[in-house]
Formats: C-alpha cells, structure tokens, sequence
C-alpha cells in the first residue's frame, strides 16, 4: 500500500515511524510547505519527499493528514475523492461550518474517513470499554475524567487551537461517548484563567471543570489544566452497579501520594506524546487494518463532528453561566 503524509511535524513522525515497520506498506511520501522538515524523515525513515504541486492522489491508496488544523482543509481538498480513504488528526476542523462541509464531501464522494482520536487505543481504557460492552460494570453511574497538560501553551499555539474545550477536551468527549455507547445531552462548564495571563488573550482558561449528562442520565466529571508541574496526567474512573474501574493510573503517573505503601516512579509521563505511545502505535496498527479490508472503520468522522458540537455547547455554558442542551448546536 501506498500512502501519502500531509505535514511532516511531530505527529506525521509519529505515524510514519509506526507505518514503515508493517511490509504491506510499501511507499510512504511527505508533502510538506516546509521541504527541510520533511527531508530530516526522509533521512530517519527513508520515505519519500513529494512538493504538493507534483503530488497526484491516483497515484496513493490512502492518505495522512497531520499538518495543524487550520491547514487541514487544504489537504483535504486535495485527497477527497471517490472511494478514497483518508486518515485526519483530530478535529477535522475547529468550526462545525467546516466540519460539515468536510462531512458532506466524503458523503457525496464515496470517500471514507478514520479520525485520530488516540485515546481509544490506549490498552487500558480498550479494556474498560471492553468490560463495559460485556455488561461487567453493569448500569453505569459516573465517569469522572482528568486531563492535565504538563506545559503550558505558547501563544503561537493558542491563535489556532480553539480553546480548551475543542482542543483538550475533545478527546474526553469522545471517550466518553465512546464508552457509554450513547451522546451527552447536556454540560455545565466553567473555565478559567488561574496562572497563566496569555490564556486570558485569547479568550481561553487554564483550568476547566464540566459536568455532563447522557439521554439515560449517566453522569460525567471532566476536569483540566494546562499546567501540572509534576508531569502529564490523564485519567478516569467509571463506576457502576456492578463494578468501579480505573485507566490512567499507573508507575509513572505524576502523582505525589501521601498514603502509605504505595510507590510511584520518579519519572512520570513528559508530554502527551509518552503517555499515550502504546495508543497511538495501536491506532496506526488499526488503520491499516482497515486499508487493508480486515476490520471496519475504527473512529468515524461522525464522533468528530459530535465532539466539536459539544465543545461549543461548553462554551456557551462557561459564557453565559447556564446548563446547555448539546442539541442548540448539534440539531436535529
């Protein structure tokens, strides 16, 4: 299989350095505005350095769109087409205008797209949605969720993020869709701005607290920061009628603990990128799969759409200071 990788920073690294280990990828091309970037994985891994004007899409089985956000259109527009299938970093857009765009292309093309939402890779969190799909944990009460950032984020970061909400939380969002196997209906958000005056620039907070609701009524806990000193922390609780299970804590997660007898390392997650290796090796292992015709789509363009919707929703709420029904923005 022939792939092409839009963006040649860190994600599109990540990507290729899982891709070329699986024989049935046989070409792997960058095509990147900035020709040095992708020359230095050409010298790691040996892939291919294509200038866009030159790149042609029959001539590639399926392609990965890594470049940041705000260039993700760009890339799209390029690959869209019938029966093609497309891997994207999440989200595909920052604005649901763009979202729904992107999603009407693939519809009206015949084209097919998995969304990098990492987090459902990751072997532990696999498992708790494994135990709860067999009805082990049984009713589900509460899922309580903690994303902390180890750094803060540059302003140059900031200017095209789109915010805590529909940067960092998105992934909570979609787990926690994903694991209770039904859409949150309503949020309650708060953000602020506690340490780091350049959030407030942009409108934005370095602290987050949210509290979500399904249609069923399972109650969900989701807390951030954009700075934790002792490292990357991500986490989450999920407790139900028959069971209460935890992923996320484990040696290295940055913790001091007071209580007796129980020992952490003293190298504890760096960055978002160590934490979630194993996932991310998993997700790529999981695209390729489904190149390949062996599994079905792991992660639709729909979970995308629906984590942007509630992001909004989160906005709203933190804005005007109200309980927000997700389906203000999501419609009909």
């Amino acid at each position: 299989m022939r792939i092409a990788v839009f963006g040649a920073g860190r994600m599109a690294e990540i990507r290729i350095e899982d891709m070329v280990l699986d024989s049935r990828i046989t070409e792997i091309a960058v095509i990147n505005r900035s020709p040095q970037r992708a020359e230095s994985l050409q010298a790691r891994f040996g892939v291919k350095v294509l200038p866009e004007e030159k790149f042609k899409p029959e001539d590639f089985d399926s392609y990965v769109i890594t470049t940041g956000t705000s260039h993700h259109a760009t890339a799209l527009d390029l690959v869209i087409g019938p029966n093609r299938k497309i891997f994207c970093e999440k989200p595909i857009a920052l604005e649901l205008a763009e979202t729904d765009q992107v999603l009407k292309r693939l519809s009206d093309s015949g084209a097919e797209m998995q969304v990098g939402f990492q987090r459902r890779f990751d072997p532990p969190i696999a498992k708790a949605k494994q135990l709860i799909d067999a009805g082990n944990v049984g009713t589900l009460y509460h899922l309580r969720f903690m994303s902390n950032d180890i750094e803060p984020s540059s302003r140059e970061f900031l200017a095209g993020s789109g915010g805590i909400f529909r940067d960092l939380h998105v992934h909570d969002f979609d787990l926690a869709e994903w694991l209770c196997s039904e859409p949150i209906a309503e949020v309650y958000a708060t953000r602020r701005v506690r340490e780091f005056q350049q959030y407030a620039e942009f409108e934005d907070g370095d602290v987050s607290l949210i509290h979500a609701m399904t249609n069923s009524g399972v109650q969900i806990s989701i807390s951030g920061t954009r700075h934790d000193p002792r490292g990357h922390d991500v986490r989450f609780e999920i407790f139900g009628s028959k069971d209460s299970v935890s992923a996320g804590l484990a040696p290295r997660t940055p913790l001091n603990l007071l209580d007796p007898g129980i020992g952490l390392s003293d190298k504890p997650y760096s960055g978002f990128v160590d934490r979630f290796r194993e996932a991310f090796r998993q997700e790529t292992k999981a695209y390729i799969e489904w190149l390949a015709g062996n599994r079905p789509n792991p992660c639709s363009p729909d979970s995308a759409r629906s984590g942007i919707c509630i992001a909004i929703a989160c906005e709203i709420s933190a804005r005007e200071k109200r309980v927000v029904k997700v389906s203000e923005v999501r419609g009909s």
